[in-house]
């Protein structure tokens, strides 16, 4: 066996372990005195760094197999989290930060648009990408617009890498920024929502921040989500003099809503209206939804492995200029309003 994998499998083993040590702990109240670091050593940005130098430093390891864990065990662990919320506190979460996500969604498509076509002279469809993921909710925005431009595999491939990069810079800087500016749970979580690319990121942010702080970035963002479905109906609107007259990749509207958002919902109603009737569906409840945190940690770690040399090679100078460019601005706008607004 190769030497990158087998570092690859005891780097898993080791936070699996741990993780799995700390939720045990956490669910029977074990105390392990001197050894309770075993448990607790790995937080969310440890896993995503060691994620990253593995990559940067031994390439690729089960590619196949670390690509599936990235994006479904991310997804299951949401969906997890969703017995840990109830109906109320779901819509409490999603109707704070629904101005300014209609806002900034439209604003970030326009500017992204903009910056990418006028200023950098960035190929459209990469372009249009760039701005979908920054817009939304990051690589599941980019994959549901694609096929509706026709978007060719190169432009595919630029965009995620560039949503990409910026998703694991974001982990690490927004938690200390959020705790310099002293902003409250609810604040954070919002910003976060907002402003991180994808799900990944901004659940592992606010579960570095707070408790509150998840619950209202999970809600705000897989709310936010939805709007995949608006921008995909409406794009081919805007394109229709560079798109040809060949239609058959385009996604009917029912299609294109990740099917772990609609999962979360459930779990949510499920919680709600059954399991928190009765004291052992809450027990339950709240062991899901404690396991799914552990899990979102487990899942950064793969999805800093799938961030290469090559990656970052194929993504380009100005692709990467007008994706940071974006972020930079939407980042500070929405924590302009947030903050001073809102």
């Amino acid at each position: 066996m190769k030497t990158n994998n087998i570092i690859y499998i005891v780097i898993v083993a080791a936070l699996a372990i741990s993780l799995l040590t700390g939720f045990v702990c956490e669910m029977f109240s074990i105390d392990l005195g001197s050894m309770s670091w075993i448990g607790t050593w790995v937080s969310s940005p440890i896993a995503l760094l060691l994620g990253l130098i593995f990559a940067l430093v031994f390439g690729k390891a089960f590619p196949d197999f670390n690509k599936t864990m990235s994006k479904k065990l991310l997804q299951y662990s949401v969906i997890g989290l969703g017995f840990g919320m109830t109906l109320q506190s779901a819509i409490n979460s999603g109707s704070e930060g629904m101005l300014i996500t209609i806002i900034s969604v439209f604003g970030t498509l326009a500017l992204g648009t903009f910056i990418g076509r006028k200023v950098l002279g960035v190929d459209w469809q990469t372009s249009y990408l760039i701005s979908s993921g920054t817009a939304i909710c990051g690589g599941s925005a980019i994959a549901a617009v694609g096929p509706v431009i026709k978007a060719k595999a190169e432009s595919m491939s630029v965009a995620l890498g560039v949503v990409f990069i910026l998703n694991a810079i974001a982990l690490f800087i927004f938690p200390p920024i959020g705790r310099y500016l002293g902003m409250e749970q609810t604040e954070f979580g919002t910003w976060a929502a907002i402003a991180i690319h994808d799900t990944s990121s901004v659940v592992g942010a606010g579960k570095e921040f707070g408790e509150q702080a998840l619950e209202v970035a999970t809600t705000v963002k897989l709310t936010r989500a939805l709007w995949i479905v608006i921008v995909a109906l409406v794009t081919p609107f805007f394109f229709k003099s560079k798109l040809s007259a060949e239609d058959g990749q385009k996604k009917p509207w029912y299609k294109v809503i990740p099917t772990f958002i609609i999962w979360f919902i459930v779990a949510i109603l499920l919680n709600t209206f059954v399991l928190s009737k009765f004291g052992w569906g809450q027990a339950i409840s709240t062991d899901v939804s404690k396991f799914a945190k552990h899990i979102i940690t487990l899942s950064l770690f793969f999805i800093g492995a799938g961030l290469t040399r090559d990656t970052l090679k194929a993504v380009g100078i100005r692709p990467l200029i007008q994706g940071v460019a974006l972020w930079i601005i939407i980042s500070c706008a929405s924590l302009a309003y947030i903050l001073f607004v809102g």
